[in-house]
């Protein structure tokens, strides 16, 4: 029996509710993220605080239906909200989305006990979690991990290591992808999904160092014997594969927002020095070689914001998009990085 997925109805943000959501969004990120993040980045210090006010505005439960207790936003207007929160601190934004890859999955594949138990919990933030699918030895080769879950009456029992995992430390619990069938060809079809919540078994071994993308917590997760209830298998046995993959198409809209957001940071940046910076006489922006890199950087971001809209549409209007949603990501992921490497080269004498 094949994955059976809730459908998506179509979905639009009112523009009121919207533009009223993006400004207080803005104000909370001048008055109390700004000031904070270079020494919370250069520390590598957990945001609890910010984490309480994300909670209170809804953002642990963004896109999800406002029965389980979500804004229901679009995929549009959440893709708005990453991008401006990630032009000023793109950490945050990882604390809530990979919380709504699990939460979507959650919303899109599991049964109505399953919805009803969770969703309420992971809407308000009370339950935080991510999405837990790479191993030491398997990261986009989904169909290599290792991890073992095997039926014991009513419960399942898991051993096996998850590495690089999004709120594994912070967090309470996690979707985490597990082999039920490890003879199964193809080897897809031996996988299964499971929502688990951490008790004895199951722990944070250590915090995993990154050179960026610090506050947010990456994390090595082992699971000992842990013991989780049969009731907590997402879509059925087999069917962890399809359950991953479905939950990706969000995750990589966040994604490419996210790379958006910090290809903009770096251009309003650039045009603000530039305009400052004077060289023989004159602002560097009146220079050609500065205002070519300022055009390109500007592109980007135009180009970047385009494709997450066209694949934030397509998830919106219920139809596939992980073809959409996947030139996004690359483009956008891409134009991050090389605005800000064109910000450090016009920033070169700062």
């Amino acid at each position: 029996m094949g994955l059976t997925a809730t459908p998506r109805a179509p979905r639009r943000t009112d523009p009121a509710e919207e533009s009223a959501l993006l400004d207080a969004i803005e104000r909370w990120l001048e008055k109390e993220v700004r000031p904070q993040v270079m020494r919370l980045e250069h520390d590598d210090v957990y945001p609890r605080e910010m984490v309480e006010t994300m909670k209170a505005m809804g953002l642990f439960g963004a896109v999800l239906d406002p029965k389980w207790g979500g804004l229901g936003l679009s995929a549009s207007t959440y893709a708005k909200i990453v991008m401006q929160i990630s032009s000023v601190w793109m950490s945050l934004t990882g604390i809530f989305n990979s919380h709504l890859m699990m939460a979507t999955l959650v919303e899109k594949y599991g049964n109505e006990e399953q919805k009803a138990r969770f969703l309420p919990r992971m809407a308000s933030g009370e339950l935080r979690g991510g999405l837990a699918l790479t191993e030491p030895d398997a990261g986009t080769d989904l169909a290599g991990i290792r991890t073992r879950a095997v039926k014991d009456g009513e419960h399942y029992v898991v051993n096996g290591t998850k590495t690089w995992i999004t709120n594994g430390i912070e967090g309470s619990c996690c979707a985490v992808l597990v082999k039920t069938d490890p003879s199964a060809q193809p080897a897809r079809k031996g996988m299964s999904m499971f929502i688990m919540e951490k008790g004895p078994g199951f722990r944070a071994a250590r915090k995993l160092e990154k050179l960026g993308y610090k506050g947010i917590d990456s994390a090595e997760l082992v699971f000992d014997e842990f013991r989780v209830p049969a009731a907590n298998l997402i879509g059925g046995e087999g069917q962890g594969f399809y359950c991953a993959v479905g939950g990706l198409e969000l995750g990589r809209i966040n994604v490419a927002a996210r790379g958006a957001g910090i290809a903009k940071a770096a251009l309003d940046e650039s045009v603000r020095y530039a305009q400052l910076r004077k060289t023989f006489g004159k602002p560097i922006c009146e220079h050609q070689a500065i205002q070519l890199k300022l055009g390109e950087m500007a592109t980007r971001v135009e180009a970047a914001r385009l494709l997450i809209e066209h694949a934030a549409q397509a998830y919106d209007e219920g139809k596939r998009c992980d073809m959409e949603a996947g030139m996004a990501k690359y483009f956008a992921s891409e134009a991050g990085l090389e605005n800000a490497l064109e910000a450090m080269r016009i920033h070169g004498a700062y």
